[in-house]
């Protein structure tokens, strides 16, 4: 198909957009997953536990997660979820164990990971720097009650985005002892020209 200049970018339509753009694309690498059949508020939940988290951590934790070892805290979408003691090592009360968003989430990390490796990237000191999981359209379907009605039967599906970032290394200033000038006020340097203590 040939596009003429005066029509609109057909090209751009199918683009796959991300809500932010990494702040070194050069060090960073992206994963995402669309129309996923995965609750949206316990993946959503799942994801801001693993957030600004090192990769291999948050790899261990959602492994954990699936063995009961560890707990999602539920913040946001938290109504008539139970209290668990296990949330509060999260200085929280509820939480959950959501199985099928953990595994979901794991299947989108280690796509990350070979996206970083195939970049070339150190995946040891890869962290996620930026996850969002967004509503995907609902799908529809139906179960039949009593009396010839009919009800909905809704399944909640979610798009999910992953961004890694390599973390850089913090490199400490040196201290110079012997290159510091000491700052003296005007008057204690006029008492100490009169002593002579120079």
């Amino acid at each position: 198909m040939i596009v003429s200049s005066s029509q609109p970018d057909l090209i751009e339509m199918g683009k796959i957009h991300y809500s932010r753009q990494p702040e070194n694309s050069t060090k960073s690498c992206k994963a995402r997953g669309s129309d996923l059949r995965v609750h949206f508020k316990n993946t959503h939940e799942t994801a801001q536990a693993i957030k600004h988290m090192p990769l291999k951590r948050a790899i261990r934790f959602l492994e954990n997660v699936k063995e009961k070892k560890e707990i999602v805290p539920f913040r946001k979408f938290n109504h008539r979820v139970g209290r668990k003691a296990q949330a509060k090592a999260w200085g929280h009360t509820q939480g959950r164990w959501p199985k099928k968003s953990a595994e979901f989430l794991l299947q989108l990390l280690r796509n990350a990971e070979s996206n970083a490796e195939y970049k070339g990237l150190d995946t040891d000191h890869l962290v996620i720097e930026h996850i969002q999981v967004q509503r995907a359209p609902k799908v529809r379907r139906r179960t039949y009650r009593a009396h010839g009605r009919i009800n909905p039967y809704m399944s909640s599906p979610c798009h999910v985005e992953v961004i890694l970032s390599e973390k850089e290394e913090v490199v400490t200033k040196p201290t110079d002892e012997v290159g510091k000038v000491k700052k003296e006020s005007k008057k204690k340097q006029r008492r100490i020209l009169a002593r002579g203590d120079y």
